[in-house]
């Protein structure tokens, strides 16, 4: 879902743990450009991806230089802080916070609007046990596209149209469904889980062995893709799928079975990005051909390439997420070559970084196989 920060867990202790926080925005007030040249190659190439959380904003950012005709397809599945709040005032009302990450990540029209979209008002601190009404907590972007919605009778399409228009989006941002959806995760021990939040958190603060999960589910199943993202894929020359959390960021939205089945038929080159770490009770132990054979699992059929990155992290680094019990995903080239047709294994990760994040020039560059873009 979203990228990690470390932090004490007391003042007197020195053990580190991850904890969550949003995409980083630049405070330089620029207007990014739709393109860096004219007569590119790649230019009007029809490109969706397919995700949501802090991985789709890092591919987003970056894809947003080049000329390219991008749609993002996000899960909505989120259960969890500012979408929450907004969904239990507000009933039947849809999670917002992948949308609003990835029209940030579009975003063209300078730093504010991006800084204003992705201002966070502070939580007020509880009275007598009850959490007070009002801003606190929530993020600005959602309220505005709450507010989009609002001014277009419920319509969410037309509000990130709108909002769209305000940012100046290199491309299209769809939701997978428009339909109220969540998930549940059914553990090998017979026991599940269900909710985005618990299933993406449930390995935080319990550092014991878990029991893995055997199947994700989406309530209802037969939830109805999103018209305009199916046709997107149906159009598209080049589909990514990743990077994220694979079974609360991904899968998702390969559980909407309009969405497969319209992957499953394209034409277009279909790219797996793995992930750079396992995590901890999601996918604790998981090679690079686990994260593939559950794609093809939930896909219903086999992506094109998948891309993996083989370059090293700083030892404390690895040592940070180890206390974390996670690991760097081991690229098992012989399983992944009998899996997929096609096996990019890079130098993908950033350095001298303080998370373990995919440089986002050098994976666009390995998701279009060129040097020249």
């Amino acid at each position: 879902m979203i990228d990690y920060l470390v932090k004490m867990t007391s003042p007197h202790l020195k053990r580190m743990e991850i904890v969550k926080d949003e995409p980083e925005i630049s405070h330089r007030r620029t207007t990014v450009p739709g393109s860096y040249r004219t007569g590119d190659s790649f230019a009007g190439r029809r490109v969706v991806t397919i995700g949501g959380g802090s991985g789709t904003f890092s591919v987003l950012s970056h894809l947003k230089k080049y000329p390219f005709n991008i749609t993002a397809i996000v899960t909505m599945s989120d259960s969890g802080g500012s979408s929450r709040m907004l969904m239990d005032e507000f009933h039947r009302q849809l999670p917002l916070g992948d949308l609003r990450q990835s029209l940030v990540a579009l975003a063209r029209n300078g730093a504010l609007w991006r800084e204003v979209f992705m201002h966070r008002f502070e939580r007020p601190d509880e009275e007598d046990g009850h959490q007070q009404r009002g801003v606190g907590g929530h993020s600005l972007g959602n309220l505005i596209l709450k507010g989009l919605q609002d001014i277009n009778n419920g319509d969410l399409l037309l509000a990130i149209e709108d909002a769209q228009e305000l940012l100046n989006t290199a491309g299209r941002v769809l939701p997978v469904t428009l339909a109220e959806t969540s998930i549940c995760a059914d553990l090998e021990d017979g026991t599940s889980i269900c909710g985005e939040t618990n299933i993406d958190t449930r390995g935080n603060n319990n550092l014991n062995d878990l029991s893995p999960i055997k199947q994700l589910r989406l309530q209802p199943p037969d939830a109805p893709g999103c018209a305009q993202a199916i046709r997107a894929v149906r159009r598209a020359d080049t589909i990514v799928i990743g990077p994220g959390d694979l079974y609360t960021s991904l899968i998702p939205n390969l559980l909407v079975s309009d969405i497969a089945r319209a992957v499953r038929e394209s034409d277009a080159e279909k790219v797996y990005v793995c992930n750079l770490m396992t995590k901890h009770g999601e996918t604790d132990g998981y090679k690079a051909s686990d994260f593939v054979n559950e794609i093809h699992r939930y896909l219903g059929g086999r992506v094109d390439r998948v891309i993996i990155n083989d370059g090293p992290f700083p030892a404390d680094l690895l040592k940070m997420y180890a206390g974390e019990r996670s690991e760097p995903v081991i690229a098992d080239r012989a399983r992944l070559t009998r899996l997929v047709p096609n096996v990019t294994i890079e130098h993908l990760n950033l350095e001298d970084d303080r998370l373990a994040r995919h440089d986002p020039e050098r994976l666009v560059r390995a998701i279009f196989s060129v040097d020249d873009l």
